[in-house]
């Protein structure tokens, strides 16, 4: 079979909010596929979306017969399906936490590390949406001067928490601006409407830093193959639906002029560069929503540090942050011939 015949492909976790999109980008994308099956929940089962696709449920039977897997399911699920999936013969492409850190899953971002896929055991992780947008702007840096520290800081969108967090941030909003309580915060330990919550993620036990954090710390090395580099994370939760925004510095190994940071940055794959503070440009979260792109501004030399940038980082925490790299990892793995159970 050919790329040109299609692949049949599984949608795992298609009615939540990253499933729906990539369900929307296989077909925007034109990706080569014969069938496209979206999987959820049993309580979704046989439920009907956008061009007549009918929900499936997850058992032995129904996981049968698929090439690819493209999974935004939770870790839970991609736990107990994804290696299922596997065995029936199909690749796995997983956005959860789940998979990213074991030696034998490739963490992979498709503008930084695609050679990465070529020892695929059949099943791949996506990075956590902080990270991806951050490596895509760092990859040209890191190839020409190395990279010693990174100290960020995130300002993440509610949108990464789920479509009730979304919900909760705009009707504490409406309440607020209408002079009412806002009602009593669900999905964060405080009200997310005109605040900003230095607690995005979960504290582990005894760890003094997010989940989340230690995401940026430890996806950082593994997709940049470099265990060296020093990384202090801090993550903050803001008041915006989508977009995730990012201050980052950054100490090079070799010298590394703002200048030159930028024309490397304007040369790199998936990135554009809005840098004219004095005229208004720089990037902005309703610059990124609905956009593909890392955009990448405010590059300017460190004053307490001879060999350090400033940067500021936005994307879609939602696009390139989970299902746009997905979709562009499908693409890679077909066009190297690494797709799994083909069927002439």
């Amino acid at each position: 079979m050919t790329a040109r015949e299609g692949y049949r492909v599984a949608v795992v976790g298609a009615t939540g909010q990253v499933g729906t999109l990539m369900l929307r980008l296989l077909r925007e994308r034109a990706f080569p596929t014969r069938e496209v099956v979206p999987f959820a929940s049993a309580r979704s089962a046989g439920r009907e979306l956008e061009g007549g696709l009918v929900v499936q449920p997850l058992t032995d039977e129904t996981i049968q017969g698929f090439d690819l897997a493209i999974f935004s399911a939770g870790g839970s699920t991609s736990g107990e399906w994804a290696p299922r999936f596997v065995e029936a013969g199909a690749v796995v492409v997983d956005n959860s936490s789940r998979w990213r850190m074991n030696d034998d899953v490739p963490l992979v971002v498709s503008e930084v590390n695609p050679d990465a896929l070529d020892g695929h055991r059949g099943l791949i992780a996506n990075p956590n949406c902080s990270t991806m947008q951050m490596v895509v702007a760092l990859k040209p840096i890191y190839d020409a001067a190395g990279i010693e520290r990174l100290v960020i800081s995130t300002y993440q969108a509610v949108s990464g928490t789920g479509k009730k967090a979304v919900d909760e941030l705009l009707g504490q909003s409406r309440a607020m601006l209408a002079g009412d309580q806002p009602p009593e915060p669900q999905s964060y330990a405080h009200r997310i409407a005109f605040n900003a919550l230095p607690h995005a993620g979960n504290f582990a036990p005894g760890d003094d830093r997010t989940d989340e954090e230690r995401k940026l710390i430890n996806e950082t090395r593994k997709i940049l193959g470099d265990p060296t580099i020093r990384v202090s994370a801090t993550c903050v939760r803001v008041p915006v639906v989508n977009g995730h925004s990012e201050s980052v510095n950054v100490e090079t190994r070799s010298p590394l002029t703002p200048e030159e940071a930028r024309e490397l940055l304007r040369a790199a794959p998936g990135v554009t560069v809005l840098d004219d503070p004095a005229a208004g440009s720089y990037p902005m979260a309703i610059d990124a929503d609905g956009h593909d792109d890392v955009f990448v501004g405010r590059i300017r030399r460190d004053p307490g540090h001879d060999q350090a940038l400033e940067m500021w980082i936005v994307s879609d925490n939602l696009r390139k942050g989970a299902a746009t790299n997905t979709i562009q990892l499908a693409e890679v793995l077909g066009e190297r011939g690494l797709l799994g159970a083909r069927v002439a």
